[in-house]
């Protein structure tokens, strides 16, 4: 892969987190400013918003409800949710295979092999049903290739993990690997075989935050924190 196909697939990333999970974070974010939308413990929210701030106001009440679905649960949904629309629009689109149940294929940047890969997102996202999918899939991955004389090698079927380390994955994707005998590529080492660059993985991270300074999210969190510190159910939790 060259530079410029590089330089395209994080154009193509920066585009799809810019219309897909950008515009979904924004709207879950602005519908908070009502308190009908927590499910609210009146024992924890109050010590939690004491805990985080120091005080005990409408408005450090605001930010413990807010902060925590802002910034980890919204946007952990969003993301996982349109996760294959991701991997079609981002990945199929530059490297998609005609092999049924085959996400993608690729040159290996560091053996000069040929891969056939299943994309999941992360060391943790798939369960015990899903190893004998995947195995199934790279099966007949392999009798479709002695049907067309094309010969297709146990450890050229993989499973490419967008993110994570190494030693992090779970048990079900170590039975794909220890029992099976399909190779992982997580995180760093999966964007460096794909992409043949090594720094790939920190360069795809810098652009997604990029794409999040676009939302002007600071003063967007402070207008729903003012108004949801307004609510009454709000009020009435800080004794006002």
């Amino acid at each position: 892969m060259n530079e410029a196909e590089r330089k395209k697939i994080l154009v193509q990333v920066k585009d799809w987190f810019r219309t897909v999970i950008l515009p979904n974070h924004i709207a879950n974010t602005v519908k908070l400013v009502s308190s009908e939308e927590f499910n609210i413990n009146p024992f924890l929210a109050p010590y939690l918003a004491a805990f985080f701030t120091g005080e005990l106001t409408p408005e450090s009440i605001s930010k413990a409800l807010l902060y925590p679905r802002v910034l980890g649960t919204s946007i952990t949904t969003s993301f996982g949710t349109n996760i294959q629309r991701f991997i079609t629009d981002v990945l199929i689109n530059s490297f998609g295979s005609i092999v049924p149940g085959i996400d993608i294929e690729f040159i290996d940047s560091l053996d000069g092999r040929r891969k056939y890969c299943q994309c999941k997102l992360g060391p943790n996202t798939i369960n015990r049903d899903d190893v004998v999918t995947i195995k199934d899939h790279f099966r007949a991955a392999r009798n479709l290739g002695r049907t067309n004389n094309v010969q297709v090698v146990q450890h050229d079927l993989v499973v490419g993990i967008l993110y994570g380390e190494l030693g992090n994955e779970s048990a079900h994707y170590k039975t794909l690997r220890d029992v099976h005998d399909h190779p992982l590529y997580i995180g760093s080492e999966f964007w460096h075989r794909l992409t043949g660059d090594e720094n790939f993985y920190r360069d795809l991270r810098l652009a997604i935050a990029e794409v999040a300074t676009e939302a002007k999210g600071s003063s967007l969190l402070a207008g729903v924190e003012r108004e949801l510190a307004a609510t009454p159910f709000v009020q009435h939790l800080a004794g006002r």
